[in-house]
Formats: C-alpha cells, structure tokens, sequence
C-alpha cells in the first residue's frame, strides 16, 4: 500500500518560525514532525511514500532525501501553487494506480496505530475510512456524524456553534479507495470542505475509525510549546 503525506502548507499561524522551515520540519521530542509519521508509516509496512511540496521544498528533500535511511521509498510531487487536500491527491493520480492507499496531514503530530486501521477499514467496502478522534471543543475541526455500522451520514467542515452535530472529528488520516479519485477534480479542492460531503451526498459510503490516540493538530506557538513540554515530561519518566 502507498502513501501520501500532505506536507505543503505554508503554517503563517506559526509565523516567524515558518519563515525559516516549513510547518512539517518544526521538531517535536527531537525530531520533525514529518519524521514521525515515515517512522510510524515504515513500522506499519508502508514503503512506498509520496510527499506533496511548496513552502520550503528543499528543507524536506534534504532531510529525507529518498527516505532509504528510515527504510522507505520517498518521492515527491512538487506543488507551484497549493492544490489542497484533495488537489494534491489528484495530481498523483497515475501514481496511486487506483489501488486503496492512505493519506495523512502531515502537520498534525500522533501516535496513531497505522496497522490497527489498515486492518480495520480493510473489513469495509465503499470509498473509505476516516480516521476520527473525540474532542469536546470542535470548532475549526470536521464534525463527522456516524451512523449505524459506523458509516458517515454527513461530514461538516469547521461549524459554527449552532451547528454542531457530535463530538467525533476528522483526525486527518484516510484509507480511500482509488475509486474516490474520479470525484476530486483537476485544480484546487479540499476533502473536508468539497470531496467528503460530495460523496455523502452521492450515498458512496465512508466509514468512521474512532481512535483513542489524541492527534495534535499545531496551529500556534502554545500548542507547539504545550505538546513538547507534555513529550519532554514522558520521555523523562519513561
């Protein structure tokens, strides 16, 4: 199985310390957050990796180059202007082989279980598994509404706070089928606000992954700062 590690946002929330390094670089317990996910992704079998790029392209090839030191092969799909989400996933369209493969945001930081939820959504057919985490504050997250048999019945990006319809959110990890690829159209377009409530709406079935593990998504300096000091504090108990 393949996988794509979206990696090409600029992180202006995190601004200076984005000017010098992209979001993905930014160290978390010693090492860049896109190093824990090769990591995690390798410890699972996955050896094929795509990494989507435009903010600072060469800090990531340089470091990771064609990812033989973390057992893996890397390649990379170099973005002039942001495609999205989705968009960058269409671009690598010939590359994915309409296979099912996996795709993760590669700025968020997690321990995530990366075989328990291949095996996991491999039980289902449609057009994939969401990987989703429960989370008492959700604004600025996708809300994922889960019905019987763990199938999405409707998925809403960032709601404003009359329109909350659970606490389950989108972790920003998937196992889509290649068959999803004919839904996402050339250019930009994102999964969260374009693709997922398209599908819905087309009654082509999603499923939901509830996770127990937290995912961290590192928008400003305080959660950054927060999460490492959290890391620090286990690493030296452990």
């Amino acid at each position: 199985m393949k996988a794509v590690l979206l990696a090409a946002g600029k992180g202006t929330r995190l601004r200076p310390l984005t000017d010098e390094m992209p979001k993905v670089m930014i160290p978390i317990a010693g090492k860049p957050i896109l190093e824990h996910h090769v990591q995690h992704l390798a410890r699972a079998g996955i050896g094929e990796i795509f990494i989507n790029l435009h903010h600072l392209p060469e800090r990531i090839t340089a470091y990771f180059g064609d990812g033989k030191n973390w057992g893996v092969n890397i390649r990379y799909s170099f973005e002039p202007e942001i495609l999205g989400t989705a968009g960058a996933i269409k671009k690598l369209e010939s590359e994915l082989s309409r296979s099912p493969f996996l795709v993760v945001y590669g700025d968020n930081y997690s321990e995530f279980d990366f075989a328990d939820f291949i095996s996991w959504s491999e039980k289902f057919t449609g057009m994939g598994t969401i990987a989703v985490v429960e989370k008492e504050n959700v604004a600025g997250c996708g809300v994922v509404d889960i019905g019987p048999g763990d199938q999405i019945v409707r998925f809403l990006e960032k709601p404003a706070p009359n329109e909350v319809i659970s606490h389950w959110v989108n972790a920003g990890i998937y196992r889509l089928s290649g068959d999803i690829l004919d839904y996402i159209p050339d250019g930009f377009s994102d999964f969260g606000h374009d693709i997922f409530p398209e599908v819905i709406k087309r009654e082509k079935p999603l499923f939901a992954y509830k996770s127990t593990v937290p995912v961290w998504a590192i928008d400003h300096q305080g959660l950054l700062n927060d999460l490492n000091h959290r890391l620090g504090a286990e690493i030296q108990r452990s």
